[in-house]
């Protein structure tokens, strides 16, 4: 994996992994594992969750990093919420939170926990995501409450007000009033509520972009249920994107959301079924689904 798309990392104090406690939520993900495993092995603190996975993840994520702290949950309570357990037992400085399907090197994370030290006011503070083909992915924009972001990629620190959440360092000091995901986000902009809560507190969100991980997108699930999983993550998709907008926007907001989404979705199933698919079937079903099945929170 290449350590940043502009270079290669040096100078990198690998006492700075000291400093930082590592999460990586799991669900299904035992093949992950291996891949995750050269970075966890060098990180003195280490917590995964696993989220009621049937194919393995907890017992050999225990085997393969014995010095981890294993939360192993009877049942998949949702992205967020397995990251909010894993949050409460931090008492490091910073703690990273790390999708399974997303790498990054030792020497980059022990970097990137270096570059936060410069931003005494940064809240959190990520690398840049690179897809697997080596280029960088939309991993990072302004509110989009507020505006459309426009332009070039960064080749600079800078502020920002989102980051994706499978990879971002938090500084747990800055953290506080909005350091925990609203568990009402199943899975799906649960990072987008975390970053708009963030940045209406004025806190800064640091991208780094010569520090870089490898997001393999939607690869964190295996098993042998994938169209499952597919229509699922249309279905919590469609819950989340309209909870995000009633609780940011308003209900009459999330309604006519609702209608719009449902309408193009509708439209969208016959050529679905014309330039088949079953994944991508399986998710708008999903999709369909979700948008029918949402109602307004209180």
């Amino acid at each position: 994996m290449p350590s940043s798309f502009n270079g290669t990392a040096s100078n990198a104090d690998l006492s700075q992994l000291d400093r930082v406690t590592v999460i990586v939520v799991t669900f299904e993900s035992a093949h992950c594992l291996p891949t995750l495993a050269p970075l966890l092995r060098v990180c003195p603190h280490v917590i995964i969750v696993d989220n009621g996975s049937s194919d393995g993840s907890a017992p050999i994520a225990r085997s393969m990093l014995p010095h981890a702290q294993m939360i192993a949950l009877e049942r998949n309570l949702g992205f967020g919420a397995a990251n909010n357990r894993a949050l409460d037992r931090v008492v490091t400085p910073f703690a990273f939170l790390l999708n399974p399907d997303c790498e990054i090197e030792a020497e980059d994370l022990a970097i990137l926990v270096q570059e936060a030290t410069r931003f005494p006011d940064a809240a959190i503070v990520a690398p840049q995501l690179i897809n697997a083909r080596g280029e960088p992915d939309l991993s990072y924009r302004w509110p989009s409450t507020r505006w459309v972001s426009r332009g070039p990629g960064a080749s600079a620190p800078l502020c920002v007000g989102f980051v994706c959440g499978a990879a971002m360092l938090f500084v747990m000091d800055n953290m506080r009033g909005a350091d925990r995901f609203d568990e009402r986000f199943f899975l799906y902009y649960e990072d987008d509520d975390l970053c708009l809560r963030i940045f209406e507190r004025q806190r800064a969100i640091i991208l780094i972009p010569r520090v870089t991980a490898v997001h393999r997108s939607r690869g964190s699930v295996g098993g042998r249920q994938r169209l499952r999983a597919e229509y699922l993550r249309g279905y919590h998709h469609a819950q989340s994107k309209l909870l995000f907008a009633e609780k940011h926007t308003g209900i009459a907001a999330a309604r006519s959301l609702r209608t719009r989404t449902l309408t193009l979705a509708l439209a969208g199933w016959p050529l679905r079924l014309i330039a088949f698919s079953p994944r991508m079937l399986a998710r708008l079903s999903g999709r369909i689904a979700g948008l029918k099945c949402w109602r307004p929170h209180d």
